[in-house]
């Protein structure tokens, strides 16, 4: 069973139960590679709350050393969802927090994760946000790292 079963917009905000866009499933936990892959093409195409759900998926699952690495690009995607609905002190909070939660993996590449560009992209765009009240949702992620060094 959907954890929240209404229909949402791309931004992850509720929809009316008849508004006719369909109800989409939780994610289900996939192995690393695929939920970065997942959520890489999904904060691409705008859709960072569902990205955000597929790196959730994982980090409830994992059980080894990286499940807070995790929970940070579970941030880090929250963070852009805010960004996107134009909620400038969400977005700025929960950026910041995603590259302190990332901190413990400064320096290195779990699952090919360039921890520091992310951790970079996440203070600075907090910064911009907080200098200028907000983003336009489309650029949102524009100069987003790859989250993987897959393609």
């Amino acid at each position: 069973m959907t954890r929240s079963p209404r229909p949402r917009d791309r931004f992850g905000r509720p929809l009316a139960r008849d508004s006719g866009v369909p109800v989409e499933p939780d994610p289900e936990p996939l192995p690393p590679d695929q939920s970065l892959d997942l959520a890489q093409s999904l904060l691409e195409d705008g859709r960072a709350f569902r990205a955000h759900e597929v790196l959730e998926a994982i980090w409830k699952h994992d059980d080894t050393e990286t499940k807070d690495m995790w929970r940070g690009l579970a941030q880090l995607a929250v963070g852009v969802t805010h960004a996107q609905r134009g909620n400038a002190a969400g977005a700025v909070a929960l950026l910041r927090r995603s590259a302190d939660t990332l901190s413990p993996w400064a320096g290195q590449t779990p699952h090919s994760v360039e921890v520091d560009a992310v951790r970079l992209w996440a203070l600075r765009s907090a910064q911009a946000i907080e200098a200028s009240g907000g983003l336009e949702p489309t650029a949102a992620v524009s100069d987003l790292p790859r989250l993987s060094g897959g393609g």
